[in-house]
């Protein structure tokens, strides 16, 4: 028997990696790693629920993430509403190749992550690696149009025409009143739908903090077999993930039932992956 893959995945290796069990209720679970081989691209791991866990893009790992169909996107108002609060921010996309990662830059990311992230959480070696690995092929640059400041910085994997990976951001924290963290994340889905990109990825999502990846019409998350789009399902797992529980959420009848009519064959259906048999 052949190892897991993904329909439309060529030749992608998986590997699972156990995590703490807990043995009186019957829960093994593994983390599932995924490793792109020749005729692969991230693009197509993206697509399949996954994120890069190295900055080369040569590991990448099974999540609950959040990416934009770009093709379904319309400003909403609240969109508009944050968009009109940063009124007068530019927005240029550079070439990582092209974008000096200067001291000055450096101290000023540095500084934000300290703030936002903890002391030394980043540190400046893992800063460093952020702009030289292949995890980082674009810099989407802002700045304040009336005096020409740099306020805003993302790290971004860019594949077009397929899609974006919105990674990292730094901004002035000066510029909190104006929802500039917001703003860029705005700006950005709007700056890739424009140029016809697919999909925009924004990263994980297992907390309520994070449901602002979701404010954008075409959000889907990855629930581990299928990209859905049903908001309501992903408050669920983030509510159930604030429960002691004592099996596997497709074992439970309440899942299925709110679901996928109460069906594991529904589920199944919907699964984007098979077991290739030799």
């Amino acid at each position: 028997m052949a190892c897991p893959v993904a329909q439309n995945l060529q030749v992608v290796k998986l590997l699972f990696s156990e995590t703490r069990a807990d043995y009186p209720n019957y829960i093994f679970p593994y983390a599932i790693w995924a490793f792109p081989e020749a005729g692969e691209t991230p693009s197509d791991l993206f697509d399949h629920g996954f994120l890069p866990s190295s900055r080369d893009l040569d590991r990448f790992y099974a999540c609950r993430h959040v990416r934009i169909d770009l093709r379904k996107f319309q400003p909403s108002s609240e969109n508009r509403r944050i968009l009109r609060k940063g009124d007068g921010v530019a927005a240029e996309l550079i070439p990582r190749s092209e974008f000096e990662f200067s001291e000055k830059r450096r101290e000023f990311y540095k500084t934000y992550a300290d703030i936002k992230f903890g002391k030394d959480v980043m540190s400046y070696e893992r800063l460093d690696w952020l702009f030289k690995g292949k995890i980082t092929s674009d810099i989407l640059l802002f700045t304040d149009s009336q005096n020409g400041a740099e306020i805003g910085t993302v790290t971004l994997y860019v594949e077009p025409p397929d899609m974006a990976y919105y990674y990292y951001a730094f901004y002035d924290l000066n510029y909190y009143s104006r929802n500039l963290g917001m703003h860029m994340m705005t700006s950005a889905v709007g700056f890739f739908a424009e140029r016809g990109f697919k999909f925009l990825y924004l990263g994980s999502c297992y907390s309520s903090n994070a449901l602002y990846k979701t404010q954008f019409l075409g959000a889907e998350f990855f629930n581990g077999f299928r990209w859905s789009p049903r908001l309501d399902e992903l408050k669920y797992l983030i509510n159930r993930d604030l429960k002691e529980q004592r099996q596997h959420l497709l074992e439970g009848d309440e899942y299925r039932q709110m679901f996928y009519q109460g069906e594991l064959k529904e589920i199944c259906a919907a699964s984007a992956f098979q077991v290739r048999i030799k």
